[in-house]
């Protein structure tokens, strides 16, 4: 095995039981001792390295995180008016119509008359709209609602366990440069004191 791949088994171990893929950052008991084998900026280096690595995912998980909370309103909203139409459809007769407010546009309202209806048009992303019957689109929604509370726990949780391996990288980075630091302090006073 390379240095670099023991020196990782040593700062971090892959976890198992994490869905995500993400290593768990090993807190360093002993600096001195892992910095016996090599130099203590070979270690911060890699450190760094791991800590890059947590900034990107947490970015990543973030962006998730920040797509997802905007599309749930949007999901639950229609979850509501096809909810409303099922009331609606059952409650009305043949032709009777029903009165509707609608927002046309961030601050413009309008008033209509629709006759019931058994079917309902969806947005499915990418400028792509389906027509489903009402049964079909209840049931669409409220899967894609669930799905989506389920990721944003599993986000939520993922960002958490992330904030953990990163402030344990940083406290080993902090560590392990303060151990060079006094190496390179014991030496210059060795230096100083030959001379």
């Amino acid at each position: 095995m390379t240095e670099t791949g023991e020196l990782d088994k040593k700062i971090f171990k892959k976890s198992e039981d994490n869905k995500r893929g993400i290593p768990e950052a090993i807190f360093i008991e002993n600096v001195e001792e892992l910095c016996k084998e090599r130099e203590p900026t070979e270690v911060v280096g890699r450190l760094q390295d791991l800590h890059s690595k947590y900034q990107y995912m947490q970015s990543s998980l973030t962006a998730q995180r920040s797509s997802l909370k905007t599309k749930l309103p949007d999901i639950v909203s229609a979850l509501e008016v096809v909810q409303h139409l099922v009331s609606k459809s059952s409650e009305a007769g043949e032709n009777e119509t029903t009165d509707y407010t609608y927002q046309l546009a961030e601050n413009i309202w309008s008033k209509a008359s629709a006759p019931p209806s058994k079917t309902v048009c969806l947005w499915l992303g990418a400028n792509c709209m389906l027509e489903y019957t009402l049964d079909e689109a209840l049931d669409l929604l409220k899967t894609n609602e669930s799905n989506a509370r389920t990721t944003l726990s599993s986000l939520e949780e993922d960002m958490a366990f992330l904030r953990d391996q990163i402030t344990t990288t940083e406290v080993n980075i902090a560590r392990t440069h303060n151990y060079g630091v006094k190496l390179r302090q014991a030496a210059k006073a060795k230096e100083t004191a030959k001379s």
